[in-house]
């Protein structure tokens, strides 16, 4: 597996995305041992940054990624997001310093660790200025309890005055063949500031693999039956990107899940997808796009894409978006 630098902290060009082992997704939490395989042979294979939050579960994933990295916190970048959960009894957006503070104690105990090698804040928070946030995450630094400070789904305003604070070495964002939002404004800005975009969800919860033709294929719980992408017939009008994935995987000779993660990575050195799996073929599957080449004709095909049919989310997760 090749290796990037984010201001200093070497990873993995392809990362692991724990959360739906554990919450939202069909089949979370129930396989707990699988997943745990899952994680340590993502080791083996050289997939070194692992990603989890506080609010996954809530804490039960990074619970369980504790449990699969003990042993092997030397080889693997733990990444963790405070916030969409408080313990001050503020609004769950919560990133005062108090309730940061007791976050990430909470976030060490259950990684099993004294260090956290990427922290972000999960979500922005409109009631607390970003330079107060990034204050309270510098002194972390400082302490020790932290390596490397990250932002998800901020702004550019966001991130240039948290920056101006504290370095920024990544910046988490949705981001696919079907979610290409960051490119107008926000990979710009990151790029300008040396700053690493670590793409979530670079499989299109799951719908570019091509294993996603109806809601059927979905346990009852999992929210993506909600999603506006998946609902009101858009999974259907949706197809049609899947369906150019395959056709461009077809000739590639790799699997659409595969050209998807080579499409963002044939974006730059400066972005690290974090597919998500709990199966260890998947995560073959997902780790080998790494070697997948594909030709400046692939590219501009997949570039040229239909836009997905509805937005990312419901009105109200778009409402807490920082744009």
């Amino acid at each position: 597996m090749r290796t990037t630098s984010f201001g200093g902290l070497k990873i993995s060009r392809i990362g692991l995305g724990a959360m739906g082992m554990s919450a939202f997704y069909t089949g979370a939490g129930r396989l707990d041992d699988q997943s745990i395989r899952t994680i340590r042979h993502a080791l083996d294979l050289g997939v070194t940054h692992v990603d989890t939050a506080e609010a996954y579960g809530p804490y039960t994933n990074e619970e369980l990624v504790g449990r699969a990295v003990k042993g092997r916190r030397d080889e693997v970048v733990l990444a963790t997001k405070f916030g969409l959960v408080s313990h001050t009894g503020r609004p769950s957006s919560d990133s005062t310093p108090a309730n940061i503070r007791l976050a990430v104690e909470g976030s060490l105990r259950r990684l099993g660790t004294d260090y956290i090698d990427l922290y972000y804040q999960h979500r922005v928070d409109q009631d607390t200025p970003i330079e107060e946030t990034v204050g309270a995450l510098a002194e972390l630094v400082a302490q020790g309890k932290i390596r490397y400070v990250g932002l998800s789904e901020a702004g550019t305003a966001t991130i240039r005055r948290a920056h101006a604070v504290h370095p920024i070495a990544a910046v988490q964002s949705e981001y696919s063949l079907w979610a290409r939002d960051p490119e107008a404004e926000v990979l710009p800005v990151l790029r300008e500031l040396g700053i690493g975009l670590v793409p979530y969800s670079p499989l299109g919860r799951g719908f570019l693999t091509g294993n996603i033709r109806t809601l059927d294929d979905l346990d009852a719980d999992d929210w993506r039956r909600t999603n506006p992408r998946f609902a009101g017939g858009n999974l259907e009008r949706n197809m049609r990107i899947v369906d150019e994935v395959r056709a461009v995987a077809a000739e590639a000779g790799a699997t659409p899940a595969q050209v998807a993660l080579a499409w963002l990575l044939a974006q730059g050195d400066d972005i690290v997808p974090i597919p998500g799996t709990t199966r260890i073929d998947r995560l073959e599957e997902n780790a080998a796009a790494d070697r997948v080449q594909l030709t400046d004709r692939h590219v501009a095909r997949l570039n040229n894409l239909a836009s997905a049919s509805g937005d990312r989310y419901d009105e109200a997760n778009m409402a807490a978006i920082d744009l």
